[in-house]
């Protein structure tokens, strides 16, 4: 019994193993100086792992007595996970070194996040649903503050923990209440509890306060007040990394529990998530008009489009699962691709983040601007670009889940959204002329800058071969 629950679990083990040997390692020898080789041999493991999972792959296995499950769901959410940490990692190893961010603890730092997250996804129990997000959690608070001489990088990181904390005393309450009311912490006995029942008043109070907990972490409004202050005050790898993995880590972990614990009650959770998603796309939407600070307006950028997905797992069927979690995988790409352009904007060797400085910015670098107006106009949904397909996608789950209404805020938020999207390109192409912007970029922020424009234009074609792995995803949760 133990081997197989071992073996279920063995992806985990190994990063976790890796990531206390290295720490181990590089304590008693070289310390920062092998923060260069930390970061290399880190994103290798990620995508070690990711072509593990990914591969070996099949089937759904239930280790812990339930506590943990291994099935389509969550190896495509740790494939993503793995993949966007592994980019944000190379992409960032310039950066470091030239900021003065070349601390060892860095990689492993993220490589103990990715554990934490790997273990949310599949978690089949609140009690390792709540291990898993918090050794994810307590990771990105240190990281978050990174930069000790900075204040508002101290600012960010002390957000993030007081707000943090709050939410996940708020998640441990709701997982109290359900406990308290069906005498179980598995989802599967959950469910079974108020399957064929009405759902009684306590324990919606529990269903309530975890998906507040849980809303915190994927930055839904109204619980997205730490969001543009730690995005802004982090150092740009860090922000980066916040923008990806955990986001799509929080989706998946969302989306099994609702789906998994409290799948016989959709009708008393949906409205509540369609709810959290109009607000965030429509506050995500117009707050990022006003924004001159890049990081900041990809951070309500970032809580719009957790709005986008959360209308697919509004929808409460299997059709808004595949939507949800293809939206996130291009959702990733898409920020993989900006986050290595904004690592690369710097004037006079200092970084730079304010908007206007990418005036005529195409008249220097044609090609970059090019990837980048792609990307702005994927991000914004504008047709053919991947972008559009994914809004399409969970918008249509939504019409198909009679929730009409709720497709058209979409429609509408994404049209609004689209202006501040669009301003970047004004700028790029119509702006006035500044002193020039200079883009150090490293072959491996040009490569995914690049790449992640041309999938955005090519990926049309057949989703990147993604449709095919989210449709199993979604399957293997909504039974």
């Amino acid at each position: 019994m133990i081997s197989a629950d071992i073996s279920a679990i063995l992806p985990e083990v190994v990063l976790v193993l890796y990531s206390m040997a290295a720490l181990l390692g590089a304590v008693y020898t070289g310390k920062d100086e092998l923060t260069g080789t930390l970061t290399w041999t880190t994103a290798a493991v990620f995508v070690a792992i990711a072509l593990w999972i990914g591969i070996s792959g099949g089937g759904e296995t239930i280790a812990f007595s339930g506590g943990f499950i291994d099935d389509a769901f969550s190896r495509f959410a740790k494939v993503t996970v793995l993949l966007s940490a592994a980019a944000v990692l190379v992409m960032s190893q310039d950066y470091v070194e030239r900021r003065g961010l070349g601390r060892f603890e860095f990689p492993l730092l993220l490589a103990f996040a990715v554990a934490g997250m790997m273990i949310m996804v599949s978690a089949g129990d609140l009690m390792s649903l709540y291990m898993g997000l918090e050794l994810q959690s307590l990771s990105l608070y240190v990281v978050a503050a990174l930069r000790r001489d900075s204040p508002k990088s101290t600012e960010a990181g002390l957000k993030y923990f007081v707000l943090g904390a709050l939410s996940s005393g708020m998640l441990l309450y709701g997982a109290s209440l359900t406990y308290g009311f069906t005498g179980t912490t598995l989802l599967p006995g959950i469910l079974a509890t108020i399957e064929g029942e009405q759902v009684s008043i306590g324990l919606l109070f529990g269903l309530v306060f975890l998906i507040t907990g849980v809303a915190f972490k994927v930055s839904a409004v109204p619980f997205h007040m730490w969001t543009p202050d730690v995005y802004e005050g982090s150092p740009t790898p860090v922000t980066a990394f916040f923008a990806t993995a955990p986001k799509v880590a929080a989706m998946a972990m969302f989306a099994r529990l609702m789906m998994e614990g409290f799948g016989a009650a959709v009708a008393d959770w949906s409205q509540v998530i369609a709810l959290l998603a109009v607000l965030s796309m429509f506050l995500g939407a117009i707050a990022a008009i006003g924004q001159t600070n890049i990081k900041r307006l990809m951070a309500y950028s970032s809580i719009a489009h957790m709005g986008f997905a959360l209308v697919g797992l509004a929808a409460g069927t299997q059709e808004g699962v595949e939507a949800m979690l293809i939206y996130m995988a291009v959702y990733v790409a898409m920020n993989v691709g900006t986050f290595a352009f904004i690592l690369s904007m710097e004037k006079d060797g200092a970084p730079v983040t304010d908007i206007a400085s990418l005036n005529l910015y195409s008249k220097k670098e044609p090609l970059k601007a090019l990837a980048m107006l792609v990307l702005m106009f994927s991000l914004a949904g504008v047709p053919p670009m991947l972008g559009f397909f994914a809004k399409f996608g969970v918008l249509m789950a939504a019409v198909n889940a009679q929730m009409m209404l709720l497709a058209l805020a979409g429609a509408v938020a994404s049209v609004i959204g689209a202006f501040y999207y669009l301003r970047i390109v004004y700028y790029m192409y119509f702006g006035t002329e500044t002193d020039a912007l200079e883009t150090r970029m490293v072959p491996a922020q040009w490569l995914l800058l690049m790449a992640s424009a041309v999938m955005m234009v090519v990926g049309v074609v057949n989703l990147l071969g993604i449709e095919g792995a989210a449709a199993a995803a979604a399957e293997a949760l909504v039974r």
